[in-house]
């Protein structure tokens, strides 16, 4: 680090400040503020621990917390699965997988907001509309129950997200030694035991990155779930961001919502930081 030349500080102290300005000093303030009354604008009492001790008692946020880590866990095993298996498919040798490569990732580059639009009418009208004609009754009303809403969302997200996953897991399969897959092919392995001996741990390391990527949008999740279902029915697919900012600007409780928040990240860290560990603990055992 002494080694570093004066030009390397210069261009690294405008990103340093940023995330200062931006991340850092507001996240100490919130956790300071989450302490007290805070209305937004000013804060006239301490309160210790009274934020903390009631949003533990309150049912909709504790349902918020358990729908985000359900859609969390089962998005995250799909995502990760469909998105290595669109890699493994578009690393093969067929002319048309670059633009596969291209199709596939394109509903990433689609806002969130958007997509929940375009995915309500495709639940709500397409979905009906197919249920009159077929008589299937489990294709009208999605998204007026939560289990309709639940996996509306699920769909809407791993559809967005999959091709994004696909990428990752693309750069680790172009880069095994071909070598050893052909030293594998000459042994009489098959094609299920090549993946299962050679693939596979080779492309352990994707793992660690696309879990945690994906562990940290499914809990962070807001826009999708704002436009797709609102919440509803009842606040009944409403997840933990969603909870968040309406408890500070539709109830006015900003250091309420800020005690929501802080122990929303504290979550999400701990369940983030567990996977990388045992991940990067996998990946030597490989």
């Amino acid at each position: 680090m002494n080694n570093r030349s004066p030009w390397f500080w210069l261009f690294l102290t405008p990103v340093i400040l940023g995330l200062g300005i931006v991340v850092v000093i507001p996240f100490i303030y919130g956790f300071i503020f989450s302490f007290t009354d805070w209305n937004g604008l000013t804060a006239t009492q301490f309160t210790g621990l009274k934020n903390y001790i009631q949003l533990f008692h309150e049912d909709e946020f504790m349902h918020s917390i358990w729908f985000t880590v359900k859609f969390a866990f089962v998005t995250v095993i799909l995502l990760n699965i469909l998105g290595l298996l669109l890699a493994l498919l578009v690393t093969r040798n067929i002319k048309s997988n670059h633009m596969l490569r291209t199709v596939f990732f394109m509903p990433n580059l689609i806002g969130g907001l958007i997509l929940g639009f375009i995915w309500q009418f495709v639940f709500v009208n397409v979905f009906n509309n197919i249920g009159d004609i077929l008589g299937i009754e489990a294709l009208q009303g999605w998204l007026s129950t939560t289990t309709t809403g639940f996996w509306g969302l699920v769909i809407l997200t791993v559809w967005q997200m999959a091709g994004y996953i696909m990428i990752i897991y693309i750069a680790y399969l172009e880069n095994i030694p071909k070598e050893l897959i052909e030293a594998a092919k000459i042994d009489g392995a098959s094609s299920f035991q090549r993946f299962k001996t050679v693939t596979f741990p080779l492309v352990a390391p994707a793992f660690t990155v696309s879990m945690f990527l994906t562990l940290s949008m499914a809990f962070k999740i807001y826009d999708q779930n704002l436009s797709l279902t609102n919440g509803g029915p009842y606040n009944s697919t409403q997840m933990v961001a969603m909870e968040i900012v309406r408890t500070a600007f539709s109830d006015n409780q900003m250091a309420y919502a800020q005690a929501k928040a802080v122990i929303f990240f504290l979550m999400v860290a701990v369940i983030a930081l567990t996977q990388v560990y045992y991940n990067k603990k996998r990946e030597v055992d490989l």
